[in-house]
């Protein structure tokens, strides 16, 4: 590699946009090869992050080692850092008593795996409301049965999640379903579901869609297992193998929480 994540500490003086330029090269071998191309792109919309974001930017300059750590995280995983794929979240150490970044993946970028892994044919995740007909009996029904009034100004409230996956042989995976309480359970996991800034506040249908699709992801076959399983000596010999415990937030139930930033309230 041309650096090392602890090195990267020596080169806080440049910056955090200027660091993920410097880590180019790290960046470029462990991203996925049909994203080669796409490698310069790929850093300049972090270093447009960074400069739209001061929270962020700050994050990044007080660990710029973690920092680089959730990048290459994102780039070994082929995802967009600071979008639906994958959020950076400024979140507070208290140990540290200063803000960090945490990788996050969203809902999208689990979608995003199962594609790629090459065993599914197409993803579904949909949200049921109150005035929606919806009907799926285990055991009986291969998929759900839902019907929607396109033409309704209201189709009320959110009542249901649903997530499923058509596999190439024509196959259905598991269904996930879940109700309000299984949402209600999974918001209470986040520490931060009732500031005003949270995605559960600003857009609970996508905090609803995020936490059916990682219930799926438990069920689908993901890129990371496909590689793994596919080729372990590369993985095991690559240079993304050998980088540290990532920082990813997750919650007890193994689902990572919505990107946010936690202020310190000590």
């Amino acid at each position: 590699m041309t650096g090392t994540i602890s090195s990267a500490i020596e080169k806080r003086d440049s910056g955090p946009g200027a660091l993920v330029e410097q880590y180019r090269g790290d960046i470029a071998l462990v991203i996925p090869s049909h994203l080669q191309s796409r490698v310069g792109a790929w850093i300049r919309i972090t270093q447009g992050l960074l400069r739209r974001d001061p929270k962020l930017h700050e994050a990044a300059t007080n660990d710029p080692g973690q920092f680089m750590s959730v990048l290459l995280d994102a780039a070994r995983l082929g995802l967009e850092p600071g979008t639906e794929q994958y959020y950076l979240v400024p979140r507070w150490n208290k140990n540290k008593r200063c803000t960090e970044v945490t990788g996050v993946r969203g809902y999208q970028g689990e979608i995003e795996l199962m594609y790629r892994a090459g065993a599914v044919s197409s993803v579904i995740v949909e949200v049921v409301r109150e005035r929606d007909h919806f009907s799926y009996r285990p055991g009986r029904d291969e998929r759900p049965d839902h019907q929607i009034d396109w033409d309704a100004e209201d189709r009320g409230d959110l009542r249901l999640v649903y997530a499923y996956a058509v596999m190439k042989d024509g196959a259905t995976s598991k269904v996930v379903v879940l109700n309000r309480k299984h949402i209600r359970d999974a918001r209470a996991k986040s520490d931060s579901a009732d500031k005003g800034w949270s995605p559960w506040q600003t857009n609970e249908e996508a905090m609803w869609l995020k936490t059916a699709a990682h219930r799926l992801a438990k069920w689908v076959p993901t890129s990371a297992e496909y590689v793994t399983a596919g080729a372990p000596a590369t993985v095991a010999d690559s240079p993304a193998a050998q980088l540290p415990p990532l920082p990813v937030a997750r919650s007890e139930d193994d689902e990572p929480l919505e990107g946010e930033i936690v202020e310190d309230e000590s």
